[in-house]
């Protein structure tokens, strides 16, 4: 069975078969997957045992701090891989760069798992777990964003927002597995086995799910709308330099517009840039605006992220005193429960369009925030589990879903991996990692919940007026240039 994937265009017309979907939607998955299995396993070992296998000869909290300091760089290298391969992906190519992406993230979390301690090597074991995590970060700068981009550009029109929602999945699926892989070891082994040689399975088993993850990348084709794009030349797109020559080639020499047609129509590999106006519209379009409001749609769903899968969690054990597994245990919940409703707000971003779910998720999370913290503050194991499954959900994973498409349908072919990457991570490190800690200098000055629900409803305003000022883009033409704004 065979299925036009990307709309049609004038030009070097491409289809590609459910199979190769299918490949792409796993492929995503599983590069997703492992981002966060990765950045998971990491951050958990941060939190058990990095301070004391290589950190030792400081104090605990001081062990402690040095360790978490690792999982923070990793951040920055996200930032320069976006940069890095948002450029290369748009430049020549998506398939190209997600096999990059997914073979230097799955080695360096592997050679995690070989490092040797600071008993063995003294102080290059920290240097070198420093170097690895800033090679993992580095690939993972530009994973998603590059998942995101080929599923969507893959995806028929009709269903694009439920086929771009998968990679939503993944984030769920590593997030659950790395979670899990921890809670067994650390109830299964005494703490000098989980010291000496346990911590080194989780890290270990990710190699699995790495070969898995490039062998079907290997197989993928390239993205069509890449293919049809009008200024991509034998897989390569043309500069602006390189367009301004042709152009004036093309000029000088001054032959007729019949002429030029039927030279371009039997040599189809050559773009008619003269005759091209989405070409000029890309080239002379300003930049800007379709990030701005692409970044505040990346903000309500980073920022209740960070405070609810993040800061609420330690919020609950250290300041509220409720028992530590309550919060974890919510999530758990919360995430499954994400299998069904990611799926389901791709469907009705397809029945309804992008920016109608916007308003109206946006709202009921705002809405939500204040009932949401005096549940949570309540004392109650029940009404805490339901708060933070209800808020995950629907501040979080249902967003999550409608940004995975609704950015990649704002910016034009010519930049759309380099932009998306960008607001992402701009957004990911501006809200999700600077949130938690301004929520918890806030809580601490006031001693009240309020400065919590105040945030959420600050994110999710954000997110409101950039659903406002946005335009619709569901079923956009994916391989028009020109970004939506």
């Amino acid at each position: 069975m065979t299925e036009s994937i990307a709309p049609p265009t004038t030009t070097r017309r491409e289809s590609r078969t459910t199979q190769d979907l299918a490949k792409v939607a796993v492929s995503g998955w599983l590069g997703t997957a492992m981002e966060f299995m990765d950045f998971q396993l990491y951050s958990l070992a941060a939190a058990i045992v990095f301070n004391k296998i290589f950190f030792p000869d400081v104090s605990p909290v001081i062990g402690l701090i040095a360790a978490m300091a690792t999982y923070g760089v990793g951040y920055v290298a996200r930032l320069v891989g976006a940069v890095y391969f948002g450029l290369m992906g748009d430049r020549i190519g998506r398939k190209k760069v997600l096999f990059i992406t997914i073979a230097l993230m799955g080695a360096s979390t592997t050679l995690i798992g070989v490092l040797p301690t600071y008993a063995m090597i003294g102080i290059w074991a920290p240097i070198l777990l420093v170097a690895l995590r800033l090679i993992q970060g580095f690939g993972a700068g530009a994973e998603i964003a590059g998942a995101t981009v080929m599923l969507a550009e893959y995806a028929p029109a009709r269903r694009r927002g439920l086929i771009s929602s998968l990679v939503c999945l993944g984030t769920n699926s590593g997030t659950l597995a790395a979670s899990a892989l921890w809670a067994i070891l650390v109830s299964v082994l005494p703490e000098d086995q989980l010291l000496s040689w346990g911590w080194r399975v989780p890290f270990l088993a990710s190699f699995v799910l790495m070969i898995f993850a490039v062998w079907i990348r290997r197989s993928l084709k390239e993205s069509p709308v890449f293919e049809q794009r009008a200024d991509v030349v034998d897989g390569v797109a043309l500069s602006k330099a390189e367009i301004a020559k042709q152009e004036s080639a093309q000029q000088e020499t001054a032959r007729p517009e019949t002429v030029r047609a039927t030279a371009t129509t039997a040599n189809p590999a050559v773009p008619d840039l003269a005759g091209t106006s989405t070409i000029e519209a890309a080239l002379h379009q300003r930049k800007g605006k379709a990030f701005l409001i692409a970044l505040g749609l990346r903000f309500g769903q980073a920022g209740n992220s960070g405070l609810i899968q993040t800061f609420l969690i330690g919020y609950l054990a250290t300041v509220l005193l409720v028992d530590k597994s309550v919060g974890t245990t919510a999530i758990v919940y919360g995430s499954l429960l994400g299998f069904i409703t990611i799926p389901i707000m791709g469907l009705l971003g397809d029945r309804f369009g992008r920016r109608p779910l916007y308003l109206v998720l946006s709202t009921l999370t705002a809405l939500f925030a204040i009932p949401m913290m005096l549940m949570v503050t309540s004392g109650n194991t029940t009404l805490i589990t339901i708060a933070i499954v209800a808020g995950l959900n629907l501040g979080v994973l249902s967003l999550f879903a409608m940004e995975s498409v609704t950015m990649a349908e704002f910016f034009g072919a010519r930049t759309r991996f380099t932009q998306l990457a960008l607001a992402k991570e701009v957004g990911g490190i501006l809200a999700t990692a600077i949130g938690p800690l301004l929520a918890a200098t806030l809580t601490a000055v006031t001693g009240h919940w309020w400065p919590l629900a105040a945030m959420l409803v600050g994110y999710s305003l954000i997110t409101l007026v950039a659903a406002v000022v946005g335009p619709e883009v569901r079923g956009r033409d994916m391989v028009r240039l020109e970004d939506a704004v």
